[in-house]
């Protein structure tokens, strides 16, 4: 059997209208503009209001893609919801956001991955279209960073903001779609990057909050290595496998983690400026949205032609990592 290939059709997004910037971190923490411009490339990030879940990013992220195809929640299948902050432990995000959209036919799950949250999520979502099980699956990334964030703490508070991405996944149509992907975990990196509070190990007590374990911890330069390393072994494995090398993608657009990280990535895959999608220094790292932000970004930008070449590639905590490969067959609209 001949298996068909998964489009993307359609997107959205959501991003809270209150900014974090640098100047206003200065007020926070010990640091300054000069600080975080050099060492992550990041000027400003966008926060919620307190009190506002994941599930309200998502969903409205998720609605506009589906008003820009045309079509309505009761037309989606399955919602697959990429995050690490959910609103609670359960029920799933993606239960609340099926609720939110009255998408009455669908069901779905939350995917934890951290940053690898939506590449993971979309090679998922896109089995359900490629065996036929499904018709249209919606892929969202979404994470309120903020709710896990120490602002005392310099190593994280200046990196991550609050965001969420959706796109809307349907039956290729010729050669475009999902051509492969590449996914690795490697568990011994959780070590540097993880939040220890909440879960079955330390449940929330008043120790686990005085020892602040419901905050995100980060050895930076353990990741930083892991990630440039294991980011150009990913993509590279991916396109050799496919038959493609760097010089074949129209478009990397990579998880916005640093703007180092971003440019190490490029100079080792050989990659000119105009090939990647740069967008960390307008909202930070917003984990599994950064890739569907960037995706609509360039879109926005005019970036992206019919038959271009698409590599998606992510590295997060876990150790995940990930990449994609796309051949980009344009927006639809409705009654395509």
């Amino acid at each position: 059997m001949t298996l068909r290939r998964a489009a993307i059709t359609s997107v959205g997004r959501f991003l809270p209208e209150k900014v974090l910037s640098n100047q206003d971190l200065e007020v926070l923490v010990e640091t300054s503009n000069d600080w975080i411009v050099g060492r992550t490339g990041i000027r400003e990030r966008r926060i919620v209001e307190e009190g506002t879940g994941t599930s309200e990013l998502a969903a409205a992220a998720a609605q506009e893609a589906l008003d820009r195809r045309g079509i309505s929640a009761d037309d989606i299948d399955l919602i697959i919801v990429g995050t690490v902050t959910p609103d609670m432990m359960f029920p799933s995000t993606a239960c609340l956001v099926q609720d939110k959209l009255g998408a009455s036919r669908a069901w779905g799950f939350d995917l934890s991955a951290a940053c690898c949250g939506f590449v993971y999520s979309l090679t998922v979502g896109s089995q359900f279209i490629m065996s036929g099980a499904h018709e249209r699956v919606l892929v969202i990334g979404a994470d309120v960073m903020s709710s896990i964030i120490d602002y005392r703490d310099r190593a994280t508070c200046v990196i991550f903001g609050d965001g969420a991405g959706a796109v809307l996944l349907e039956a290729a149509n010729g050669d475009e779609g999902l051509i492969g992907y590449q996914h690795k975990i490697e568990g011994h990196g959780g070590q540097y990057l993880y939040m220890p509070g909440g879960g079955s190990q330390h449940p929330a007590s008043a120790n686990t909050v005085e020892q602040k374990m419901h905050y995100v911890h980060q050895d930076g330069r353990q990741v930083f290595k892991y990630a440039v390393r294991r980011t150009y072994e990913t993509t590279t494995s991916l396109l050799a496998r496919e038959g493609f090398t760097p010089d074949d993608v129209s478009l990397l657009i990579a998880h916005q983690a640093n703007m180092r990280i971003l440019d190490a990535t490029r100079d080792r895959l050989g990659l000119p400026e105009e090939k990647v999608v740069k967008n960390i220094h307008k909202f930070g790292n917003t984990t599994a949205a950064t890739i569907p932000l960037a995706l609509y970004d360039a879109l926005e930008d005019r970036r992206l032609d019919k038959g271009d070449l698409i590599l998606f590639s992510s590295v997060g905590a876990g150790f995940t990592a990930g990449a994609s490969l796309f051949r980009w067959g344009g927006l639809r609209s409705s009654g395509e």
